[in-house]
């Protein structure tokens, strides 16, 4: 499995996420542009000792990712705006998770091309999660199901 991070807005959520992937054995795939000044070594420092074992692969547009995305892996946005429970969905192997801006989620027209749309239940008066808590919950739950 490996998390989507789209056009991260926060090099500290950038950098949580990306040791989060490395801890549960997930690959990172990072879609430029970033909100903030990135390059290999801000990665390295960001993501600490942990990016000797992270997997992980520059894109520099949502175009070039979609490109180099195996047609048979399914892509699935954790986002609020679905009600598809993610304790509800069947992750497989080979899924694709992705999380979008802080600021913003994705776009409509990325979500389009998504092949699912998972959410974390939440109460009413709350508008969203922290990304890199979204997506550590999400990545936790399938790797439960779908141990290393």
């Amino acid at each position: 499995m490996r998390l989507v991070i789209y056009q991260p807005d926060i090099a500290q959520n950038l950098g949580a996420m990306l040791r989060t992937c490395a801890g549960l054995g997930f690959g990172a795939d990072i879609i430029l542009p970033c909100g903030f000044p990135i390059d290999d070594r801000r990665l390295r420092r960001a993501a600490m000792d942990y990016i000797n074992i992270l997997d992980y692969t520059w894109h520099d547009s949502w175009n070039n990712f979609l490109i180099s995305k195996p047609t048979a892996r399914r892509l699935v946005l954790l986002t609020t705006k679905t009600e598809l429970p993610y304790y509800d969905f069947e992750f497989s192997s080979d899924d694709l998770l992705m999380v979008g801006r802080e600021s913003a989620g994705v776009p409509d027209e990325v979500a389009k091309q998504c092949d699912a749309l998972v959410t974390i239940p939440m109460v009413p008066e709350a508008r969203s999660l922290n990304v890199a808590v979204a997506a550590s919950i999400v990545m936790g739950e399938a790797r439960r199901r779908i141990p290393i």
